[in-house]
């Protein structure tokens, strides 16, 4: 690599320099592998001013897809009612949304890469869109279905694109942890908004209109794109690694499709057991290819890196035990304790508080003073502190007293760990690789959620038939032993959430060992950019 050097020539005929920075001095930024100019003000000499609205428009299609994961959930009983869905084909109206998702992001990262970042997000939201639109007009299950999954396909171009954008608009290191804060807070958060916006939709109005609401959202993006963002040319001459992305995306499609069927099937049925076994050879068979492929779909030095890798499992890890809390504390709160879609939405804001406080108040204030980890360590132990709260649920619990506090423990924690993730994970990479690095992460959330929800149900389901058939002595404690049953497998899993969490904070600890940016040593050289 070529350091940049002074020229002494130039050195020898300018005037000696002021005691403050020269106006084109170069400060190294400790999160990329570039030098970042900046004025006498410290502001990034090649910054574009409007980049601040910008952020909004990131964060605007970010939360829009991150909410669309949930938001659906408390009005499907009304959508199975209206559509005539069975209660073995309601799970899909989810599942098709994250198996499409969470298999097609690593595609998704490098058509960002291959074709512009800010093409591929207006793309994204116009599909998205438009796939909204579909779903809201349902007529039946399979168009609701099929919606879903096309919506989940367009998630895919557009979480990888906005997050490479947010990467490229900000180099400044203290900007950059303000970016990644709030975006951070989004990502976080986008769940249990998705709940607050989904009761409010279908207590007023009707299901439909959780899907319709993404429509002027995404409008309203598009435009502010247009005017907004700059991005440099997508890499037309670059070729796209299709067996690697048949072989990644099958892999992870027939994993997280595996792990939905487990609940309804159980772990020892054969398609369970075959789809796992299928995806696990795909996968292994596309780590081989990406070492031999000319343009690998995903570069092995991005997942080798020890703090990238510690950073994609602690996600993963992460969303596991999160996605788990919400669907138990969803039914919990409207079968249990008998709320409204309205009141059970609502009864998720102090999370949704708590993620955004810890994200922008906590991590965004010390992610320049204190390694990664010292962020996401206890941020894990403060999560499953509050999920060992969640364990002492009853059929008659308080939520002031019980539910509240181990909300506000969650949120906490969870926005101490997901922006300091971000940021590690996307810190130096090389531009043409800036996308498929945002897919990565955003494939281990959205995966993590898609085993999360099936696995802690399957625990659920398991032990809540084990405890009614263990008690139940007669017909007249039917009803009592029954609640008592779904409370006993909501707290089994929650056990095993926890433990999750625990285990994301010791992977997190062990192997995200980067530096506060602060101290951290610069780049030898910067990384060019590829010549458009």
């Amino acid at each position: 690599m070529t350091r940049h050097i002074p020229s002494h020539k130039a050195s020898a005929s300018a005037p000696a320099p002021a005691p403050e920075a020269p106006a084109d001095a170069a400060l190294p930024d400790p999160w990329s592998s570039g030098r970042v100019r900046v004025t006498p003000t410290g502001e990034p000499r090649d910054a574009d001013p409007r980049r601040w609205w910008g952020l909004v428009i990131i964060a605007l299609a970010q939360l829009m897809v991150v909410l669309d994961a949930t938001i659906v959930n408390i009005a499907l009983p009304s959508a199975q009612r209206d559509l005539g869905m069975s209660d073995g084909n309601r799970q899909w109206v989810i599942t098709a949304y994250t198996l499409a998702f969470g298999g097609l992001l690593l595609l998704g990262g490098r058509i960002a890469d291959l074709v512009g970042r800010k093409r591929t997000f207006i793309i994204g939201l116009i599909g998205f869109a438009a796939a909204s639109a579909l779903g809201g007009a349902a007529t039946g299950s399979a168009m609701l279905f099929g919606a879903r999954a096309l919506q989940g396909a367009f998630a895919a171009l557009l979480a990888p694109s906005a997050l490479s954008l947010l990467t490229t608009t900000f180099t400044d290191p203290k900007e950059r942890g303000k970016a990644f804060g709030i975006y951070g807070a989004l990502a976080g958060s986008g769940s249990a908004i998705g709940f607050i916006v989904g009761g409010l939709l279908t207590e007023y109005l009707n299901w439909r209109w959780c899907l319709y609401v993404n429509i002027p959202i995404a409008i309203v993006a598009v435009f502010g794109a247009f005017a907004l963002l700059h991005d440099r040319p997508g890499h037309a001459g670059a070729r796209l690694d299709v067996p690697g992305a048949v072989l990644g995306c099958g892999g992870l499609v027939a994993i997280v499709y595996g792990f939905s069927e487990a609940e309804p099937r159980g772990w020892t049925d054969p398609l369970v057991l075959g789809l796992l076994a299928a995806g696990v050879v795909l996968l292994m068979a596309f780590v081989w290819w990406q070492s031999r492929a000319r343009t690998p779909l995903l570069p092995l030095h991005i997942v080798k890196d020890r703090n990238r890798a510690g950073c994609f499992l602690t996600m993963g890890l992460a969303v596991i035990g999160m996605f788990g809390l919400f669907l138990f504390m969803t039914y919990y709160l409207q079968v249990i304790l008998v709320y409204s879609p309205l009141k059970t939405g609502l009864a998720f804001l102090p999370l949704t508080a708590a993620i955004i406080i810890g994200s922008t108040q906590i991590s965004a204030r010390l992610m320049n003073r204190v390694p990664p980890r010292l962020l996401m360590v206890p941020g894990m132990i403060l999560a499953a502190g509050g999920m060992v709260i969640l364990t002492q649920l009853t059929v008659d619990s308080s939520y002031a007293t019980e539910i509240l506090p181990a909300l506000l423990l969650m949120g906490l924690g969870m926005g101490l760990t997901f922006m300091p993730v971000f940021a590690t994970a996307t810190a130096g990479v090389a531009p043409q690789d800036s996308g498929v690095t945002s897919a990565t992460v955003n494939t281990a959330q959205q995966v993590g959620g898609s085993i999360g929800t099936a696995l802690l149900n399957t625990i659920a389901t398991t032990s809540s038939a084990t405890y009614i058939a263990a008690h139940l002595h007669g017909p007249a404690q039917q009803a009592l032993i029954a609640r008592e049953g779904v409370v006993h497998g909501y707290t089994v899993a929650i056990w095993w959430a926890a433990g999750i969490m625990l285990l994301a904070g010791l992977v997190a600890g062990l192997m995200v060992t980067a530096k506060a940016p602060r101290h951290g040593a610069p780049a030898e050289a910067p990384v060019p950019e590829p010549v458009s």
